[in-house]
């Protein structure tokens, strides 16, 4: 009954003194299209994420409700680092849902053209003004937003020595921000100091939440991307535990402790219970601290065990291959930064295809050797079959011609392409496909069997490799199927043995498998990448660094005169894929189970442009 009455007294006085106005909520996901959209308008770095900010300690002045209710002291607030941008998961900040909405749209603007110099204030106003200066159409919304928090700003009068020289500094920039005037300030004001300033940015200190220099990470435990990830921005700090030396030292005799103690039934909890949620814990922290946690050696130990020893490994191929990898932060390739092996399955079984599988390889087969003898439309011709539309507008728009090269006709024209398949083999892939039996492993184990069935009835060269990696120095080729190979049982029996393990240094591959595809002398040369989620690695090879090498990898792949495109089956690869390999070049699969026959489509259509 105590417990009851205790959680009703909490619903109701927090109910009581909440200041937000639900009615009126937007949430991040609702405008998260537009958000994308503002900040990539504006200049905003494409190889940000966006990401849901966490609540944060701020300084402003709290009601008595929120004093008896324990609430009003930590908000959610916009973030800026050089890894995401940070935007509050829900913002009921203004009893108008458009202005909140706005406030998610003019955030974005300003995460656009933000230039940290030190200053708070300084910095939010400089923003302020460029966005305008590069939106004039946002003024009257900046003007709106502003005058709504103003009205929400805490009263002078009620606020004492630095809170109160804090806040009036704050309500005068706003007022300038306001008016479009420009400051020079350096007021030396941090958010913690005074309450919330909805449309302002706070930028986080370049390497406050990065990895201890010189130091790798622990290794995780496992390597699977499929659990489900917090996707909230959080700041941390790299702390140093102290040595924890005679730690069962005691300087007392335990036997002279006398006790008493009487027997209760209670149900205590004990360390081999699973704990509570760590992200409602981490919700309580405003700042992680992020140390060893001293089993370095036993992970690594478990880590080692996945390694498969040299007998039971696959059959190495020739000396391994240095390659260079892009450093973002020091805009450098560090030349022979990573060591790259060849592997070949060492007696491969044969493989079986299931007879569904058979059946779609035999439908993809015959609508691929149409495009044998297939002609091609060539277009801009002043003599043809059809009007050509795209010419007739562009003749139209240009100074008249006598004879203009406004038709189309059909050519017989000889197919000059060669095509690299190259599939992500990391233990992500293990994980099963939602609502079936099915690992993603087994999905593309099939896609690269029917890809090698309607190549092989094209008639285009093509290759496939696989890989995986355990940090720089052991990022693995499989071999499955050379160019001068023939699609036979052997080859097939490569394309079954294929199995999940270890992470994905996607930049070393992409480098690789461009040498391989620029040695070919057809006209036109295809780099497929098949993938099921983001580069990651043990190491530095995460986050932004896997992005920014993986874009430079695309980028030396396009100036070899190759065409890459990607094919992935994670849901949130429209965040992420357009950074690397551009808007049109690259494709996602909802559903895994035609994963097979949507790639020999994406095939299909390449080869005909």
């Amino acid at each position: 009954m105590e417990e009851w009455v205790g959680q009703w007294w909490h619903r109701a006085i927090s109910r009581a003194a909440e200041r937000s106005f639900p009615e009126a909520a937007v949430t991040q996901a609702q405008v998260q299209r537009a958000i994308r959209l503002l900040f990539r308008a504006a200049g905003g770095d494409p190889s940000l994420r966006v990401a849901e900010a966490t609540l944060q300690r701020h300084g402003g002045a709290r009601r008595w409700l929120e004093r008896i209710a324990g609430s009003g002291q930590r908000a959610a607030t916009a973030t800026l680092d050089a890894q995401a941008l940070a935007l509050p998961e829900r913002i009921a900040v203004f009893p108008d849902a458009a202005l909140n909405r706005d406030l998610y749209l003019w955030l974005a603007a300003a995460a656009a053209v933000f230039e940290p110099r030190g200053d708070w204030v300084a910095d939010n106003l400089r923003a302020g003004a460029a966005v305008v200066e590069r939106f004039p159409g946002l003024a009257a919304r900046r003007r709106a937003l502003v005058e709504a928090t103003l009205q929400q700003r805490p009263g002078l009068q009620r606020l004492h020595g630095r809170a109160r020289a804090a806040e009036a500094a704050v309500q005068a920039a706003l007022l300038a921000l306001r008016d479009g005037v420009v400051l020079d300030v350096a007021a030396g004001i941090v958010p913690a100091e005074v309450a919330p300033v909805w449309p302002w940015l706070w930028s986080v200190a370049p390497g406050a939440d990065a990895a201890a220099p010189g130091r790798e990470p622990a290794p995780r435990e496992d390597g699977a991307r499929s659990a489900p990830r917090d996707a909230r921005r959080r700041r941390a700090q790299r702390v140093t535990e102290a040595a924890d030396r005679n730690a069962m030292l005691m300087f007392f005799r335990a036997e002279s402790i006398m006790t008493w103690s009487e027997f209760v039934k209670v149900n205590r909890g004990s360390d081999d219970e699973p704990g509570d949620d760590p992200s409602a814990a981490a919700d309580d922290m405003e700042t992680l601290a992020v140390a060893d946690g001293g089993a370095t050696c036993a992970a690594r130990v478990r880590f080692d065990l996945d390694l498969p020893s040299a007998s039971a490994d696959d059959r190495p191929l020739g000396e391994g291959i240095r390659l260079p990898e892009w450093d973002w932060k020091a805009r450098t390739l560090r030349p022979e930064h990573c060591a790259l092996q060849v592997f070949e399955a060492a007696a491969p079984a044969p493989y079986g295809p299931p007879p569904g599988l058979r059946r779609l390889a035999r439908r993809v087969r015959r609508r691929m050797e149409t495009l044998r003898a297939a002609p091609r439309w060539q277009r801009g011709c002043t003599d043809g079959d059809e009007l050509d539309l795209d010419a007739w507008v562009r003749h139209a728009a240009e100074a008249p011609d006598e004879s203009p090269p406004v038709l189309a006709r059909r050519v017989d024209d000889e197919r000059s392409l060669a095509t690299l398949l190259l599939a992500d083999l990391s233990l992500s892939t293990e994980a099963h496909v939602p609502g079936t039996e099915q690992r993603v492993i087994d999905v593309i184990r099939e896609a690269l069997y029917v890809f090698g069935e309607a190549l092989e009835a094209s008639g285009d060269p093509f290759a496939m490799l696989g890989f995986s990696s355990v940090k720089r120095e052991h990022v693995r080729i499989q071999r499955l199927k050379d160019f001068g190979d023939a699609w036979d049982g052997a080859a097939m029996a490569r394309v079954g043995a294929v199995r999940p393990g270890f992470y994905t240094r996607m930049g070393a591959a992409l480098r690789h498998a461009t040498a391989q595809l620029a040695q070919r002398p057809e006209r036109q040369r295809l780099l497929l990448l098949l993938t099921d989620g983001k580069p990651n690695d043990l190491d530095v090879y995460e986050g932004r660094y896997g992005l920014e090498d993986t874009r430079h990898a695309v980028q030396e792949a396009r100036a070899a005169g190759l065409v890459p495109f990607a094919v992935t089956v994670d849901e949130a690869g429209h965040d992420w894929l357009p950074h690397l390999f551009g808007a049109r070049s690259y494709a996602l699969v909802h559903r895994p189970a035609q994963l097979a026959r949507r790639l020999a489509q994406i095939v299909a259509t390449l080869s005909r442009g």
